[in-house]
């Protein structure tokens, strides 16, 4: 199973934590790794996206179809989250658009067996594999970038 850990791109301030959209930078910063996701995504890959605002949007520019789900939201664990998406069954790539603090935790947690608060740029995507060698489980990271990494 690959995984494509994806938080939302720059949004506004606000005291309604799921209302906040994203701003104008935002946008273009989702826009841009949207269309870097887009050319290396195989066909049958699983768009989540938690209720926010921001996700929505961000999850938006990448695809016209994906699947909101409230156990992704900002305040969720990433026991809560893991479980939601089906990791490491899942049989195809999902690509899941979320939040800080769980996205650094999985992150941390995933790669090196132990949690810790990682920090995750804004529209910036980790993507990990997961695979089963020789009776041994692995997690790999494919690739991490950054808006700031697709500008020329």
């Amino acid at each position: 199973m690959d995984l494509i850990l994806w938080r939302h791109a720059e949004a506004e301030d606000g005291s309604d934590d799921l209302a906040r959209a994203l701003t104008r930078r935002g946008q273009q910063q989702a826009s841009q790794m949207a269309a870097w996701l887009r050319v290396r995504l195989p066909r049958d890959y699983l768009l989540l996206a938690s209720e926010a605002k921001r996700s929505q949007q961000t999850a938006a520019l990448l695809a016209k179809s994906f699947q909101t789900v409230p156990a992704l939201n900002p305040t969720a664990s990433p026991e809560e989250v893991l479980e939601a998406i089906g990791w490491p069954e899942a049989n195809r790539t999902v690509v899941l658009v979320g939040h800080q603090p769980y996205i650094g935790w999985l992150t941390s947690s995933l790669l090196s067996e132990q949690q810790q608060l990682w920090s995750v740029k804004k529209g910036s995507v980790w993507w990990l594999s997961h695979r089963d060698r020789h009776g041994i489980e692995q997690t790999r990271l494919k690739a991490m970038m950054t808006p700031g990494m697709l500008q020329p």
